[in-house]
């Protein structure tokens, strides 16, 4: 019923908008809050696993539709900001579950942190973003607009997981669970990292970045209608690949490539022992 409400409502002229049209998007916010409304979910019946809920984002969009930008600061010692009104900062309580370090953290209206998520100052989470108990989430680390993360990860400081709004039928960026990755990673348009994955410093995930599997020989791309997988527990690394043509060969240049050097074993896993510590 609500899917359809919203659908319905996101092709209406935004003139149209009433205040029975707001209690509406109330609704749907209280859904994305506590999780019970996703952007993208786990499907057994896709070639990757997940499929994307158009409409969820649809009703995020409707949200920047209808809010107008108004100050938002708390007090007048604090700076102040301005934002739509529809998208205050995420509020929460003790029965959250949730650590958030003081230090100069956003976390916007719209998101989902499960139960035992500690987040690491400053760090921001927007809105549609969906993060499973017991992820960390580290200093200056990004979790975008939609993006879907598991639980027991590990997202180190300064790594980047790409958000998307449009187009709605776009899948976001897939973070499943127990995965880690390390400081400066950058996931972005709609790759799926699987669980159990470990991404070290400085990988870049996108559609125009292939993956080269060392340990099984495969290469792993994104297609015209498939994102970029990661395989369950890969082990990834910044790698380089020689231009083998053309002026780059004469120059002898390389060119940036994630490259799999393992997969995930008891070596692996106690080495990442370390992140329990922190939680």
């Amino acid at each position: 019923m609500l899917q359809e409400q919203i659908e319905s409502l996101f092709d209406r002229p935004p003139e149209r908008y009433g205040e029975e049209h707001s209690r509406l998007f109330q609704k749907f916010k209280e859904g994305l809050n506590d999780g019970s409304i996703r952007a993208a979910e786990p499907d057994a019946n896709s070639a990757s696993g997940w499929r994307v809920n158009g409409w969820v984002k649809k009703g995020i969009l409707l949200g920047f539709r209808m809010g107008a930008v108004v100050p938002m600061s708390h007090d007048g010692a604090g700076q102040t900001f301005f934002d739509k009104a529809t998208y205050p900062l995420k509020t929460f309580t003790l029965a959250n579950a949730v650590r958030i370090v003081p230090g100069g953290s956003s976390l916007r209206d719209g998101c989902f942190l499960g139960k035992g998520v500690t987040c690491m100052p400053p760090m921001f989470v927007n809105v549609g973003a969906y993060v499973g108990e017991q992820t960390m989430i580290d200093s200056h680390a990004l979790v975008g607009s939609c993006a879907q993360v598991g639980k027991n990860c590990h997202i180190s400081a300064a790594a980047q997981i790409g958000g998307v709004l449009e187009p709605v039928g776009a899948m976001p960026v897939i973070i499943e669970d127990e995965v880690l990755l390390g400081g400066n990673c950058g996931v972005y348009e709609g790759t799926i990292v699987k669980r159990g994955a470990v991404l070290g410093t400085g990988t870049i995930l996108n559609r125009s970045t292939p993956v080269y599997d060392l340990v099984t020989g495969n290469v792993f791309v994104a297609g015209d209608d498939q994102p970029l997988i990661v395989p369950e527990k890969a082990v990834v690394v910044a790698g380089s690949r020689a231009i083998s043509h053309g002026r780059g060969k004469e120059w002898n240049l390389s060119l940036y490539t994630p490259v799999i050097v393992k997969y995930r074993d008891a070596k692996t896993d106690l080495r990442t022992q370390l992140e329990e510590l922190l939680r």
